[in-house]
């Protein structure tokens, strides 16, 4: 759960420059201030973390890239919408990279690693697939309304959608973990959960 909680955050961090934008252009409806400053707020943070020497992930270039991009295309079209499609981006690139099986494995504990795999592969393409299709949402939304009906939905949307897809698959893995476990011969049981710190 940490695991995943800091990956939410890592996220969040890198629509740090939406969200600003979004905030102040609700606010003030002045689309050079709003764009402006999540230009700014961009390069601030990769500046900070060059300067601290710290590693810049690819994931965080590609965010500074599409806010110098999208931020210029505002700026020269006078159309907020291009900052909305920011997470578009995002989202389709992290559903490319939850293609690859396994790759919940990290955020799961042993005695899920060890009875429920399957499990969590089919779970994997399922956040992959919820990633397509936030994406898409996020563009239809994007293109065809406002950007107080974006700030709206698109919240919402993705708060629900996400939780759902966690709590399913949770129950899921709890569930049919649970039966395998206990459709375990009794000293294979007890060797697995002596091992995984269960018992």
């Amino acid at each position: 759960m940490r695991d995943f909680l800091n990956a939410a955050k890592l996220l969040l961090l890198d629509l740090a420059s939406t969200i600003l934008f979004l905030v102040l252009f609700l606010l003030t409806h002045n689309t050079i201030l709003s764009v402006s400053f999540g230009m700014a707020l961009g390069l601030a943070q990769i500046g900070t973390q060059f300067v601290r020497r710290k590693p810049i992930d690819t994931m965080e270039w590609l965010s500074l890239l599409l806010v110098v991009a999208t931020g210029t295309a505002t700026l020269l079209t006078d159309d907020p919408r291009f900052v909305l499609f920011k997470p578009t981006v995002i989202y389709s690139i992290v559903g490319v990279v939850m293609l690859k099986p396994g790759w919940m494995n990290r955020y799961l504990p042993d005695i899920a690693r060890t009875v429920v795999p399957d499990v969590a592969v089919v779970l994997g393409f399922a956040w992959a697939g919820l990633m397509f299709l936030s994406a898409m949402v996020n563009a239809f939304v994007a293109l065809t309304c406002s950007v107080a009906t974006w700030a709206l939905v698109m919240p919402i949307f993705g708060v629900v959608s996400k939780a759902m897809v966690f709590l399913i698959g949770f129950a899921a893995m709890r569930f049919i973990g649970r039966r395998r476990v206990r459709a375990m011969p009794a000293l294979e049981r007890d060797a697995l959960l002596v091992a995984t710190g269960r018992k």
